[in-house]
């Protein structure tokens, strides 16, 4: 469906409207289908508008049309932003939709704005802070600025930590009675699985499944398992996600190859089924600086994986210390390698337990079901 020739075909469904918007379409439909299958389910029409990609045609298996919407979510420039708020309006004033449903930080702004101006309800997810609050700027400023002004009339502000509730609470960008908090955006508990082990005597194989930016913690990765190669732990490095992506902490593709070269850790490059890769793995690792709720760790912690993260908001949400991993100090190469020679030292039962008591607690916190059932009922529909 285009953003300007088809959206009047939806108002003709008595079917009340949920807009869904993020930036790309791929969040939702990798994020969120459980949400959308569920909000189908309810009775409501689903209809997300977010820029087009590979992912926009599974949207209808899903539950949901799909309205391809333009937005610049890593630029700056105030025209652009203009007219995604005039597309906004447009799809609001068009639509007339039930309720606006605003993930990642331009529908947020910009989506939850129009609804506003067009009496909808809205709900936000923080899904996380990012890049703009890790590395404070004048940028920050204005950012926090136009989430107040945004965030100002949502019935429901969700959040996926703790931390980020109460920074947006503090900072008066939203009232303690508008914040909730939610359990990430649901782990698939079927789709997503433990199995046995294949093997246990071989070197312990790490896994850091992100997109390769310096705020993921990529060279801290890369420095601990130089440290470990230099004490001959019996252990290797992959890494598994896209390059070269649009952020201002991308890592340079000089920087990729160097370690290529050096044999310090393997890349696999991107894919779009990471499950594979995590099988193949005894240990997930995110040296993050800050998360919302990382999404590979509740996936490497659902398929039996222990864990290694940094304690910082969002990824402690994930890991209980000692339990079903272990937490260390962000940007130390020296913790991270010291946590990750934790898991080496495990006998295999031991990480084999570790990895059942994190998948007893993913289900007991994080099913795709908890979080559906957070949505129907800010949406009066439990």
């Amino acid at each position: 469906m285009s953003e300007e020739g088809d959206a009047e075909q939806a108002v003709a469904s008595v079917r009340p409207i949920v807009l869904m918007s993020a930036n790309a379409a791929w969040n939702i439909a990798y994020f969120r289908g459980g949400l959308v299958r569920a909000l189908e389910k309810k009775g409501f029409r689903v209809i997300v508008a977010a820029p087009r990609d590979d992912w926009a045609d599974r949207l209808p298996a899903l539950g949901a049309e799909f309205i391809d919407l333009p937005i610049d979510s890593s630029g700056a420039s105030p025209v652009r932003d203009a007219r995604l708020l005039l597309r906004y309006q447009r799809l609001i004033r068009t639509l007339r939709p039930f309720a606006f449903l605003g993930f990642t930080a331009k529908p947020n702004i910009y989506g939850s704005l129009a609804a506003r101006m067009g009496g909808v309800r809205v709900i936000n997810n923080i899904t996380g802070l990012g890049t703009v609050f890790i590395k404070r700027s004048p940028l920050t400023s204005i950012v926090t600025m136009l989430y107040r002004i945004a965030l100002r009339r949502s019935s429901t502000i969700f959040f996926q930590n703790p931390d980020d509730l109460e920074f947006f609470v503090t900072k008066r960008v939203a009232r303690r009675a508008q914040a909730h908090l939610i359990p990430g955006d649901g782990i698939d508990l079927i789709g997503f699985q433990p199995e046995p082990a294949k093997h246990s005597n071989g070197p312990v194989r790490f896994l850091l499944i992100a997109r390769l930016l310096w705020d993921k913690g990529v060279g801290e990765f890369v420095e601990a398992a130089r440290m470990l190669r230099r004490v001959n732990a019996n252990a290797t490095f992959r890494i598994l996600g896209p390059a070269g992506v649009d952020n201002r902490t991308a890592v340079p593709a000089a920087a990729l190859a160097q370690w290529r070269e050096e044999g310090v850790v393997d890349y696999l490059g991107a894919a779009e089924d990471v499950r594979p890769a995590i099988r193949e793995s005894d240990c997930v690792v995110l040296p993050s600086y800050r998360e919302g709720l990382p999404r590979t760790l509740l996936e490497g912690s659902a398929m039996g994986k222990p864990l290694v993260a940094t304690d910082v908001p969002g990824c402690r949400d994930v890991v209980i210390d000692g339990q079903t991993g272990f937490l260390c100090e962000v940007r130390s190469a020296t913790g991270l390698a010291e946590a990750m020679q934790a898991v080496v030292d495990l006998s295999p039962d031991e990480r084999a337990e570790m990895g059942i008591r994190g998948r007893a607690f993913i289900e007991a916190n994080f099913s795709e079901a908890l979080v559906a059932a957070k949505y129907l009922e800010a949406l009066g529909r439990p």
